[in-house]
């Protein structure tokens, strides 16, 4: 018979699976054949498994991300320049122990962001902080917070992120301020932490971009060393959205790729066209 003080004592010590767990075993007579290791075990395993799944949920939650994006739900079926080893490589998250970034570049709508967040997302996955930002609004915050006091602190707090995810990195060029600013980001994070861009620009345009040249060779110096790339092309997906036209793109598109794709992402697919970046 299950002492309830056992249970109280499972919730007192803050081990509510272990607790939901052991309530379970006395139910069910299934595992009064199993030994007191093994049922231990299985509560231990029930625990630790409840445990990442809260880790992983406020560490979503604080990422931010812009899409619920995940690898899985990438659509590799598309002419895009997106080769499926690389990503899946990217997926495993050893770039972000090894503290190398990653660029994806390609005109808007091709899914930029979408992949980002799905490298942010396995990497939060795999046991990893990560935070979302978009260029042009992380230049505004910088300011507003050079402005205010709180410079340091934002730098600090970006700093101690694993995976930061930079959107739209020069969509417009810079200013010697704010190129100033993104050199303090950049710097607190090269070799040390991860981080990855999406631009519309072509990395070989970064550095005009950028402006003032000493800043900008500072720059690109620091974002360049380790940096995987990938580099997307073709037309838009939201173009190819729900309707006759998109259907006859994404027709065309299927047709030239047929049977070299699991079911699962023709399944998905859709997902990604919905937050092409």
């Amino acid at each position: 018979m299950l002492d309830n003080k056992t249970v109280e004592g499972l919730y007192a010590l803050r081990l509510p699976a272990m607790a939901a767990g052991l309530a379970e075993q006395a139910d069910q007579a299934a595992y009064q054949g199993l030994s007191f290791e093994e049922r231990l075990g299985l509560l231990v395993d029930k625990e630790l498994a409840e445990r990442e799944d809260r880790r992983v949920g406020r560490y979503l939650k604080a990422a931010k991300l812009r899409s619920g994006a995940v690898v899985e739900d990438i659509d590799f079926r598309r002419q895009r320049g997106l080769d499926r080893a690389s990503v899946l490589g990217l997926a495993t998250a050893s770039w972000v122990k090894a503290h190398h970034s990653v660029a994806i570049v390609g005109p808007t709508g091709v899914g930029k962001t979408f992949v980002a967040c799905a490298l942010a997302n396995a990497a939060i996955r795999r046991g990893h902080s990560a935070l979302y930002l978009r260029g042009p609004r992380m230049l505004d915050d910088l300011a507003i917070a050079r402005a205010d006091g709180r410079f340091a602190r934002m730098l600090a707090t970006w700093a101690r992120t694993d995976v930061l995810v930079i959107d739209d990195y020069l969509l417009r060029p810079l200013s010697a301020d704010q190129a100033a600013d993104t050199l303090e980001v950049i710097e607190d994070r090269a070799g040390l932490r991860s981080t990855v861009f999406t631009s519309q620009l072509p990395i070989a345009m970064w550095h005009a971009a950028i402006g003032e040249p000493t800043l900008a060779d500072a720059l690109m110096d620091r974002t360049l060393q380790n940096l995987h790339r990938i580099e997307l092309q073709g037309e838009s997906m939201r173009s190819a959205g729900p309707g006759p036209a998109g259907a006859s793109r994404r027709a065309r598109s299927a047709s030239t790729t047929a049977g070299n794709v699991p079911a699962r992402a023709e399944g998905h697919a859709d997902r990604e066209e919905a937050t092409a970046g």
